[in-house]
């Protein structure tokens, strides 16, 4: 159980220096740029979804962290946010780099990650329209909600107490979903996985979404150990996002888009992963 604690301690403060840099960025945005500058901002975003998906890709999780916190405050679009999310990879690479996994093949995988992103991304923005506008008054709105006093405190010091806010309730929510885990039992996870059937896709992309690393370490060595297929192994990959969906839920107010962009995510893995089993 110490263990379980740690784990989630150190899952927690990974995505410290993420989060504070999000804060940082929307303060300065907020305090220092002109409305007229954050409409352009806002408007002008073509290249977002091939963006957050590139940075997305890069071996961590903190991106999803940043996109969410973005999102919330509407500097990006949902597309570019559906394309940070899906392309995000955390434990994936390191423990296929332990088990010495061709390059190739971990290069494939991220590769194929990236590409859903941009190409979703764009998708969901053109359907959607998806060019959200900045709302000037949400950082004062949750100030108000924080009582931090931001104008009065400045940049640097507000964005150190949202940024303290939000680890917290990451911290107890990622603790408990270890804690979780731990009783239900990564190898009962792992059985769920191993139906060899479509409905391999539905639970690796369920298991996906679980807000925590244990998800991709879990859905990676059980493709490892060859028990689910490359397909099943993408549906679980591309749901896993981290601490993205989680933070989402905490930061943005609207229920229903969050759970909108969540099922989004989970049929996209579902049939990227059905799909790859077809075709590669």
């Amino acid at each position: 159980m110490i263990d379980v604690i740690i784990d989630g301690l150190i899952d927690t403060l990974k995505i410290v220096p993420y989060l504070f840099i999000a804060f940082l960025l929307l303060e300065y945005i907020e305090h220092k740029i002109s409305n007229k500058d954050k409409k352009i901002l806002s408007k002008n975003n073509k290249f977002g979804p091939l963006l957050g998906s590139l940075l997305g890709g890069l071996p961590q999780c903190g991106f999803s962290a940043i996109g969410a916190n973005l999102y919330s405050r509407r500097v990006i679009t949902v597309g570019t946010l559906i394309a940070i999310f899906l392309s995000t990879s955390d434990e994936m690479l390191p423990i296929m780099i332990s088990q010495s996994v061709p390059l190739i093949e971990i290069l494939k995988i991220i590769g194929i990650k990236v590409l859903v992103g941009i190409i979703f991304g764009y998708i969901i923005d053109l359907l959607l329209n998806g060019r959200k506008e900045l709302k000037p008054s949400e950082i004062h709105k949750m100030c108000d909600e924080e009582h931090c006093h931001c104008e009065k405190d400045g940049i640097l010091k507000s964005s150190i107490k949202h940024t303290i806010n939000i680890v917290l309730f990451i911290l107890i929510v990622n603790i408990g979903i270890n804690i979780l885990i731990f009783f239900i039992g990564e190898k009962t996870l792992s059985n769920f996985l191993n139906q060899g059937s479509v409905l391999s896709y539905f639970v690796s992309s369920l298991i996906g979404l679980i807000p925590n690393c244990a998800s991709s370490v879990i859905i990676t060595q059980v493709y490892l150990l060859k028990l689910i297929s490359f397909g099943t192994l993408l549906s679980g990959l591309l749901t896993g996002s981290g601490v993205g969906i989680l933070l989402l839920f905490k930061t943005n107010n609207n229920i229903k888009d969050n759970i909108r962009i969540v099922l989004t995510i989970y049929l996209i893995g579902v049939l990227i992963g059905a799909l790859a089993d077809l075709i590669i």
